[in-house]
């Protein structure tokens, strides 16, 4: 019985065991009726775990578009025709300002966000350095977590930043490597690995996750978070597809709310300790359910605007936040 079977996973999670594969493709695959039962068992662990916390953070894109990869999600690509906004990188000064802009709206992390294959020597990284030793000094940014995504960056670059006071990475596999090859062909699978495993062999907090709807099956989405549990990743930011015209997955409709909360709970159960945090597409995908994202075990939402779409309005989802009984995390809070 279903019941049975939450049961028996609770208490494996709570006496430190993991969830395996084919537990988690059982829980995945469970009929959406059951979606109450699944949130009764991920409220228990993400509280146990968790607490009453929220995670908030903002993004800046720093870099827009002119993206030589091809991931077929990506309304940045130079692959497809879309009508994105494009442009070098910012300068320090606007990066910064973001940053201060993120922090009065609540956000307790800030991610420097730019498009492109990776960051390489050159101009981007004087300027990168800059921003985050500019951010670092600003009184008004004491507590605002330092993030970059950056793509495939080297680790030479990688440690000049961390040097310069970055604290969190940021890099996402997309999807599990057995279906990244219908999503992406200019780059392997194991490139993306290679950076997660440098940017914490250099000690960076280590935020990584995917995006959902792409057509992958609900196997692989088990196959991405025993992946990400395997790498022992500090943060997963789930993203659900919103799709864009131009790309080709611009007709694609694959989810449902009931679909997404069975993700997101899905990660809660098969990593209870780690940070889940539900970023973009999540007001397209869950409409009036995202307050239950909470419930399905997130202890973390991105607030703001996203890459290239615009997001929830600060005040609506601090005020969600509020009437559930849940508070921002401080910087003095975070839990790794």
């Amino acid at each position: 019985m279903p019941q049975e079977f939450l049961l028996d996973l609770e208490k494996k999670v709570f006496a430190g065991q993991d969830i395996s594969y084919e537990d988690g493709c059982r829980l995945i695959n469970l009929p959406d009726n059951r979606i109450f039962d699944i949130l009764a068992s991920t409220e228990k662990i993400r509280s146990h775990f968790k607490g009453a916390e929220v995670n908030l953070c903002s993004i800046v894109n720093a870099k827009s578009g002119l993206c030589q990869e091809d991931c077929s999600f990506c309304s940045q690509s130079s692959f497809y025709n879309t009508d994105v906004k494009t442009y070098p990188m910012l300068n320090s000064k606007s990066i910064i300002d973001a940053a201060i802009n993120a922090a009065k709206n609540g956000a307790r992390e800030f991610s420097i966000v730019t498009s492109g294959t990776g960051i390489d020597h050159g101009k981007d990284v004087d300027i990168l350095v800059d921003a985050i030793n500019g951010m670092k000094e600003n009184a008004a940014l004491a507590s605002l977590e330092r993030c970059a995504s950056l793509g495939i960056t080297k680790r030479d670059v990688l440690l000049k930043l961390k040097d310069a006071g970055l604290e969190s990475y940021h890099h996402n596999l997309e999807t599990a490597r057995s279906f990244f090859p219908n999503i992406c062909t200019t780059h392997d699978y194991e490139d993306d690995v290679k950076v997660i495993r440098t940017a914490k062999e250099l000690g960076f907090y280590v935020c990584c996750g995917g995006v959902f709807g792409l057509g992958e099956s609900r196997e692989q989405r088990v196959e991405l978070a025993a992946t990400l549990r395997e790498l022992d990743i500090d943060s997963i930011p789930i993203n659900f597809l919103n799709p864009r015209a131009g790309t080709p997955l611009e007709k694609a409709n694959y989810l449902s709310p009931i679909e997404c909360l069975k993700i997101i709970a899905l990660y809660r159960f098969m990593l209870p300790k780690k940070d889940i945090v539900i970023c973009g597409g999540r007001q397209v995908n869950l409409r009036d359910m995202q307050c239950l994202i909470f419930a399905a075990g997130a202890n973390g939402m991105m607030i703001g605007n996203y890459l290239t779409t615009t997001g929830m309005p600060v005040e609506d989802d601090l005020n969600m936040i509020k009437d559930l009984g849940l508070k921002p995390r401080g910087r003095a809070n975070k839990k790794t």
